[in-house]
């Protein structure tokens, strides 16, 4: 089979499946070096055909895709939904209505918390999926024919899932239970990523309010600089650096290399972290009050200070 690359292709089969009660959906994207996921295929199924949408395809435009994401005739249906969701809110600001996840629906029909996709399928289809692609390089092009088979049985698999998972619930009177579980999952709020609540993803070991406004600053300057150069949070600051920050200070390394000092000392306008952000607030406007002669150094007690000179 072949892809869609095409928007006019995508419209035709989203048209088509919009006349079905539900849609089957799964998506592929890469986010190692990403703040936001980048969507790299979409694969939907009905109950009569399955595609394989190419996202990086040229110029394709994925209107109508969302819009059949927003179909309220149509339920889409994911498994372990939350980074498909995000992608649907990222990239068109909607969340997919109504919505069905497999995993939310195994679990509230006793088959375990978080149960995986290709064990729910062999226990309710006894299909054995073939795992090779699960961790394969989405972004080349071409696709090969093995990656297109392995992103359709994912959607045509979960057609059956679906149905037996469906059928249980109506049988058993667990809808409500679903419906229930799925509130956060498909909140705005959940995908939202407020700088300012970033902390609250934190595992730290902080418990002093002094402590605590130090992370919340440092976990929102983070969330900040990660969302507006599309990098992982890690890669501008790692988890435990920030509660070390928080609870013991900050490592001077942490604040200023050598080179930075260097570069400073050069230029007021040194394209360098300590004159940015939270190091910049710390640190920043102190080195350069010093370095222009507004501020100056003092023993005091034993101690250097920073004396403000008039």
């Amino acid at each position: 089979m072949q892809p869609i690359t095409t928007t006019k292709k995508l419209a035709d089969a989203c048209a088509r499946m919009g006349g079905h009660p539900f849609v089957t959906v799964d998506t592929e994207f890469l986010r190692e070096s990403t703040y936001y996921p980048r969507l790299c295929v979409a694969q939907m199924a009905s109950s009569d055909e399955a595609v394989v949408i190419d996202a990086l395809a040229n110029d394709i435009d994925f209107a109508p895709f969302f819009a059949l994401m927003a179909d309220q005739n149509v339920v889409k249906v994911f498994h372990a939904a939350r980074q498909d969701i995000e992608i649907c809110w990222h990239e068109a600001g909607i969340i997919p209505s109504p919505i069905v996840d497999t995993q939310v629906a195994a679990m509230v029909l006793g088959y375990g918390d978080s149960i995986s996709y290709d064990q729910l399928v062999q226990r309710i289809t006894g299909d054995n999926l073939d795992k090779s692609h699960r961790f394969t390089d989405w972004t080349r092009r071409p696709l090969s024919e093995a990656q297109l088979a392995y992103a359709i049985s994912d959607v045509t698999h979960l057609r059956d899932v679906y149905l037996k998972l469906s059928a249980d619930l109506d049988k058993r009177g667990r809808g409500e239970w679903m419906r229930e579980e799925m509130k956060v999952l498909t909140s705005p709020a959940t995908y939202r990523f407020e700088p300012e609540h970033a902390w609250e993803r934190l595992k730290t070991r902080v418990r002093k309010p002094k402590e605590l406004a130090v992370l919340i600053e440092v976990a929102a300057w983070r969330e900040r600089e990660a969302q507006e150069r599309d990098v992982p949070r890690g890669r501008v600051l790692k988890d435990d650096v920030i509660g070390d920050i928080a609870v013991h200070g900050v490592a001077a390394k942490v604040i200023a290399t050598v080179d930075d000092l260097d570069r400073i000392a050069a230029d007021d306008e040194a394209d360098v972290p300590a004159l940015s952000g939270w190091r910049r607030e710390l640190f920043g406007n102190k080195a350069l009050a010093l370095k222009q002669g507004r501020l100056s150094l003092a023993i005091e007690k034993g101690r250097v200070v920073a004396v403000e000179r008039e």
